[in-house]
């Protein structure tokens, strides 16, 4: 009877095995055909001509801040270089412990304005609103705050925002100068779009100066190079894909664009979940499909928001734990679109693969590894089919892998150096020797931390960009 559930549930593992594969080629397949009609669309398409009009939509920048004292000031002379015609600022100091706020008012001349803070989306209270004596930073606005975590800092910025779309950025994130150009286009070409995303690059190695990377590089270290292969196969391999059929499930908190009406439509941002940025985008379609309304979430490969990787295994532990329960939020908060033709493709594709692929596939895997041993302890196991088994998961793993590094190869390009598209290939291949099987570790346990109540992020130390003189 063991043996025969033992058997049992590796003949699961092997159909499992096979359906996640074959996903996995079909998004492939479905993401080179959207990079191509992107590429191609935008070859004859000039964006800079309408955002920098006198006809321009306005933007609203948001970034929170918490404990930022040491990078506040170059992250907010980087934004407010940014090419686009009209944007505004907003630098939300989440009650920070530290002397972020004393810093930006000291380098930017702020002094406390008489604005009415009048929110339409609840939030904590807020303390003061700043502008600058300084006629250059006309477009800079800091909103001082109690501490309530990034969510409601993010309320708070789209309570102060003047402007039609926010853009939703992390405070530590450099943006390319044509960033916004670029993830504005959309809205401008079709009204349905409520919200779009931009690609988040990895900018250890990179060179930074004056809040811009001058210089693509990569780093020394093993982890950011890991991180680099696994955000080139999360956005260029997956989010397109969904793209294709408008069931795109999360829009990166690192860099996202929303129409700021549909995020007070939706009740803003939860504050009780470590996962607001899925939750946020997952909740615009359920609630825009039960009214019947019209919209569209975009994702745009071009525009790049370059982020700090974790260097340490213990804060990437804690990255990763942390995205696994946000997961796990969504999922229980919107249980009920699961395989509900009522929402469509997201009901019945993107809300199953991510239950059964993202969050179960450890569970899985390791109860799958935990079976052969057994079996083989017992001296039952099938050796020749067995190898087979690791072989065949193994070079799958490598290709997907190395799809995604290729995707970016024939496509943006942005390591233009030999060497660096050979390490990253190599690392397309190392990575499923021990690296992946550690990730899904973490994810394992954040369903024990999750039982036991976990809701906070955890420390996340960060080293700071490496920057040019």
């Amino acid at each position: 009877m063991f043996e025969w559930i033992i058997n049992s549930y590796l003949l699961f593992v092997v159909l499992y095995f096979v359906g996640v594969n074959v996903s996995y080629t079909v998004m492939m397949i479905l993401s080179l055909r959207e990079i191509l009609k992107y590429m191609h669309h935008n070859s004859f398409s000039d964006y800079r001509l309408t955002v920098q009009s006198e006809l321009a939509v306005g933007v609203s920048v948001l970034a929170p801040a918490y404990n930022e004292e040491a990078t506040v000031v170059e992250s907010v002379r980087s934004l407010l270089k940014l090419n686009y015609g009209h944007f505004e600022v907003i630098v939300i100091n989440d009650g920070s412990k530290d002397r972020t706020l004393r810093r930006l008012i000291d380098e930017f001349g702020l002094i406390q304005s008489n604005q009415i803070y009048a929110p339409e989306i609840p939030s904590k209270r807020v303390r003061g609103i700043y502008r600058s004596r300084v006629a250059s930073y006309k477009n800079l606005v800091i909103v001082d705050k109690e501490n309530g975590g990034k969510a409601d800092a993010l309320n708070v910025g789209i309570n102060v925002a003047q402007y039609e779309l926010v853009c939703v950025i992390d405070a530590d994130s450099i943006l390319e100068e044509d960033a916004l150009q670029k993830v504005v286009k959309p809205f401008l070409e079709d009204h349905r779009v409520v919200a779009a995303g931009g690609i988040v690059r990895i900018a250890n190695g990179c060179e930074v100066k004056n809040g811009r990377v001058v210089r693509v590089g990569l780093s020394t270290h093993f982890l950011p190079l890991f991180q680099v292969v696994e955000y080139f196969r999360a956005f260029l391999s997956g989010r397109m894909a969904w793209l294709n059929m408008n069931a795109l499930l999360i829009i990166s908190g690192a860099f996202g664009l929303f129409r700021r009406q549909a995020v007070i439509d939706v009740g803003g941002y939860r504050t009780d979940t470590v996962g607001e940025d899925m939750e946020i985008v997952v909740r615009m379609h359920r609630t825009f499909r039960e009214r019947r309304r019209p919209y569209r979430v975009i994702f745009v490969p071009d525009p790049v928001c370059w982020t700090e990787a974790p260097e340490s295994i213990r804060i990437l532990q804690r990255q990763r734990n942390r995205w696994h329960r946000g997961l796990m939020d969504v999922m229980r908060f919107h249980g009920k679109m699961l395989f509900n033709p009522r929402y469509g493709a997201i009901g019945m594709s993107s809300m199953p693969y991510y239950l059964f692929i993202e969050l179960l596939g450890p569970v899985f895997e390791f109860i799958g590894y935990i079976a052969t041993i057994m079996l083989f302890v017992r001296g039952t196991a099938n050796l020749d089919m067995a190898i087979l088994f690791f072989i065949v998961s193994l070079l799958y793993g490598v290709m997907f892998s190395v799809g995604g590094v290729l995707l970016e190869e024939i496509s943006f390009r942005r390591y233009p150096n030999p060497k660096h598209l050979v390490l990253l290939l190599f690392i397309g291949v190392l990575e499923n020797f021990g690296y992946r099987q550690l990730t899904a570790w973490w994810r394992i346990r954040a369903f024990f931390d999750y039982a036991r109540g976990q809701r906070g992020w955890g420390k996340m130390q960060r080293k700071g960009f490496r920057v040019g003189t």
